[in-house]
């Protein structure tokens, strides 16, 4: 059974059960970037156009699946919209990159065998950034915004461009403040950037395939809920039980 993602090509169904949706690169090859004349702005929301902002779109539109490029770009526009909403200073340029980077973890390449996939992604955006002669408070900023976006109740007290990445995949992935956003800002985001159908489960294959490989990097998030439901047999480490197994004697 395959879920189709709607706006993709075919060769790129989303599997629901079984198969990874990891994608190889030479799948794009020859494959012209079909959102390469897409409006600017979207919803009110000027996307970014430095040469720092295009090389991140070129970059992130050769490595990912379709499904996570179009989360990607939802992820900038709802955080981006959340921060006018809510009248906060921010930069959109790295706050484009934070939300562009934050799930390269996940895909076959770019993701390594001992750290949480948050982490390679936000390690790889660091190491972008850096011949673009950006801060030190600047860059630790976005790999912050992209280390932290899973972790609950934490980033909303950092900064604006910290939190907003946060509050953008909150808002397309879990739905959080969802009636905060207009009718009319919601239809525009994903009118530029589908869903598609079958998005709810793509983009947890997607997860899973992501570090199903490391289930110990999953420890104390919400990423071991992934592979308590798509991997059977899997037991997530149980903090009191570490606390009682420990060597002290007390």
């Amino acid at each position: 059974m395959h879920a189709h993602w709607q706006g993709s090509q075919p060769w790129i169904d989303c599997p629901v059960l079984g198969v990874g949706t990891d994608l190889p690169h030479q799948r794009r090859h020859g494959v012209p970037h079909e959102d390469s004349t897409m409006s600017s702005t979207i919803a009110g929301i000027k996307i970014p156009d430095s040469a720092l902002a295009r090389a991140t779109t070129e970059y992130i539109r050769d490595v990912e699946s379709d499904l996570l490029y179009h989360h990607s770009r939802r992820v900038f526009l709802f955080g981006a919209l959340s921060g006018e909403r809510k009248q906060l200073t921010y930069n959109p340029e790295l706050l484009y990159v934070g939300a562009m980077f934050h799930d390269l973890g996940l895909v076959e390449g770019h993701r390594s065998d001992n750290e949480r996939f948050e982490v390679d992604s936000a390690n790889a955006a660091k190491a972008f950034l850096k011949p673009y002669g950006f801060s030190d408070d600047d860059i630790e900023q976005v790999w912050l915004s992209i280390a932290l976006h899973t972790t609950p109740n934490v980033v909303h007290h950092l900064r604006p461009n910290v939190a907003l990445v946060t509050a953008g995949v909150e808002m397309d992935v879990l739905g959080i403040d969802y009636a905060a956003f207009p009718t009319a800002q919601r239809e525009a985001v994903v009118h530029a950037h589908p869903r598609g159908e079958g998005f709810k489960e793509c983009i947890l294959c997607a997860f899973a395939d992501g570090f199903k490989h490391k289930p110990e990097t999953t420890f104390g998030t919400v990423n071991a809920d992934v592979l308590v439901d798509s991997e059977p047999g899997f037991k997530p480490m149980n903090f009191v039980e570490i606390i009682r197994r420990s060597p002290w004697i007390a």
